[in-house]
């Protein structure tokens, strides 16, 4: 077929195609509170010598701030005698001498005194001390009810919680606490504490929640150290840019800095029994399987074996036209197959039987999916409608409209909550067929293509103009990122994401090569060299972070492992020979 003008719509043919709480009362209590007045403790924040002094080169490190974090470390550890010789040599102790009484208080029961404490404690919001008053009285309720003093029990919500005028749901479900034993259960499962009040919480769990709800300046977070740490191993992994290892080899002795054979850049095998252009492929779920389809009618399920090579494990054939588009089942023992403007085909993944065929009279099918539940099935229609229905092929709904157009994806989130589709040319919509609630995704270009990621939360768009856009499309939609590099001028080439955490976005390209981009960064990684004709797409192993594999116009499939696995071809590999672009590929006018 000859070159299009630059002007053509692009084909789909159809390419269509804690520590525990009571070791620290132990530990950090060093002094005794109780002797201590509280005119001399009120109102008075940690204050220490030196107070300004700061550490390291950056001059960023508070020195109070960091000796209070390692202190706490140190007793998160165990190590309570080197966490008080620290608070001792330094002179800077973990807890000011009020909120160590108000801590003791707490965990000796004294729910008055330590209210009056909680008060005097430095300045603090005033909806603060009162949430952290409405737990401390609340411990109180239950404990005087666990001990049959329902009369004081009774007098402590009237008096003491409800003139705190917070929580008025929680309130009335305390009140019935009292009237009625068995609400006790029910107050635990549907109030705002989350806590099982069939009897009171620990006082140790009550001092946990007080230390979330007050100021950090006040009580020092648990293990603050530790996530701390955490936080800067997740900067410095995000931060690289071939970083696709586990977690776990992450050292705190050096710098993390992942190479370059981190990324699958190498060919390990090379599957040749499609006949024609190869043009859609897929990793089922658990990356046991894969599946190809092409211009040859046919589509191929290849098992990945155990030492990382693929063979046959069924070929499909039924389909009268181009097979453009497939979708494993969430538990994927089955496939669905579509035929370009066709019929949809359900296959049974074990026996490679054809167990059902959904079509529509006088209308062509063009995507198709998977509802979370794997009951139900959702395909694109010819008449820019999206239908849904059951396995035994009963159409439970359709959704009419421009709700997708010829050239088209479908995406179904997880959760189900949404059906995505391109609605125009250059608008993808997300509705919720429940809710019916929609959200749109306007481009400047026409949209060729677009997959979503397994969390959900974002959402890559090829398009016309030969750039890549992620979404982010929790909440409010956003565009985050841009990726370039990759050429398209006529035909539809997918994108995915993949890699471990999906770290990484990869793109098929009409220069015979796989384009590979860092996510956060967008910078471009990796360019994978080795077929012949159009790189039609790409399918990252969900299981497998450092397997990839590539359909191309060349008829074959490439699988992409690491640098150091060996090249390993099935049967006989001819890479000499060129495949032209476009040969028998089914050319597609956008539909408006």
């Amino acid at each position: 077929m000859g070159r299009a003008e630059d002007d053509e719509p692009p084909s789909k043919r159809v390419k269509v195609s804690s520590r525990k709480l009571g070791d620290l009362s132990k530990s950090t209590l060093l002094s005794d509170p109780a002797s201590c007045s509280l005119n001399d403790l009120m109102a008075r924040p940690l204050v220490c010598q030196g107070d300004d002094e700061v550490v390291g080169a950056k001059g960023v490190v508070k020195k109070v701030e960091f000796v209070r974090i390692m202190a706490e470390a140190l007793y998160s550890l165990g190590y309570n005698k080197a966490g008080a010789r620290l608070e001792e040599e330094s002179g800077i102790p973990l807890q000011s001498a009020v909120v160590k009484l108000f801590m003791q208080q707490i965990l000796d029961g004294k729910w008055d005194e330590s209210v009056a404490t909680l008060h005097k404690i430095g300045t603090m919001d005033e909806n603060i001390v009162k949430s952290a008053s409405f737990v401390i009285l609340e411990q109180k309720f239950f404990e005087l009810l666990d001990g049959k003093n329902v009369m004081d029990a009774l007098k402590t919500l009237r008096t003491e919680i409800g003139p705190l005028f917070i929580k008025n749901d929680r309130v009335r479900e305390l009140s019935l606490c009292i009237l009625s034993p068995s609400q006790r259960v029910l107050a635990g499962m549907s109030g705002m504490s989350g806590q099982d009040v069939v009897r009171a919480k620990s006082r140790t769990k009550l001092l946990e929640e007080l230390q979330k709800l007050l100021p950090p300046t006040v009580i020092l977070r648990e293990q603050r150290l530790v996530h701390l740490v955490e936080q800067a191993l997740d900067m410095q992994r995000d931060a690289c840019r071939f970083h696709n290892s586990l977690v776990g080899e992450m050292s705190l002795l050096s710098d993390h800095q992942c190479g370059r054979d981190q990324i699958p850049s190498q060919t390990s095998q090379i599957l040749q029994d499609h006949s024609d252009e190869v043009w859609f492929l897929q990793f089922s779920h658990d990356g046991k399987y894969l599946a190809s389809s092409a211009a040859d009618c046919l589509v191929i399920i290849w098992e990945v074996k155990l030492d990382g090579l693929f063979c046959v494990k069924h070929r499909f054939y039924g389909h009268q036209k181009p097979v453009s588009y497939m979708s494993w089942s969430p538990d994927d023992h089955q496939l669905l197959t579509c035929g370009v403007e066709e019929v949809v085909r359900q296959w049974d993944v074990e026996s490679g039987d054809c167990i059902h065929i959904y079509e529509k009279h006088g209308l062509g099918l063009i995507s198709c999916g998977w509802a979370p539940d794997g009951n139900r099935i959702l395909c694109g229609v010819t008449d820019k409608s999206i239908s849904m229905w059951d396995l035994e092929g009963k159409e439970l709904e359709c959704w009419k409209g421009h709700r997708t157009i010829r050239i088209s994806d479908l995406g179904i989130t997880s959760d189900g909550k949404h059906v995505v589709s391109v609605c125009k040319d250059n608008m993808i919509l997300l509705f919720g067929w429940e809710s019916k609630a929609e959200k749109v995704i306007q481009e400047d270009q026409t949209i060729t293509s677009f997959v979503l990621s397994t969390d959900n939360k974002y959402l890559l768009v090829s398009l016309w103009n030969q750039e890549i856009h992620l979404w982010d499309i929790e909440g409010t939609v956003k565009l985050i990122s841009k990726y370039n590099g990759h050429k398209r001028s006529r035909f539809v080439v997918r994108s995915c994401f993949g890699g471990l955490d999906q770290a990484f976005i990869a793109s098929g390209s009409e220069d015979s090569q796989v384009y590979i981009w860092h996510k956060s960064s967008g910078e471009l990684v990796e360019t994978l060299a080795g077929h012949s004709g159009t790189v039609n797409c790409v399918s990252w192993n969900p299981a497998d972070p450092h397997m990839l594999a590539s359909a191309s116009d060349d008829h074959t499939i490439r699988i992409w492992g690491l640098n150091q696995v060996n090249m390993k071809h099935n049967d006989t590999v001819s890479n000499g020979v060129h495949y032209c672009n476009g040969g028998s590929r089914l050319e597609v006018l956008k539909a408006n």
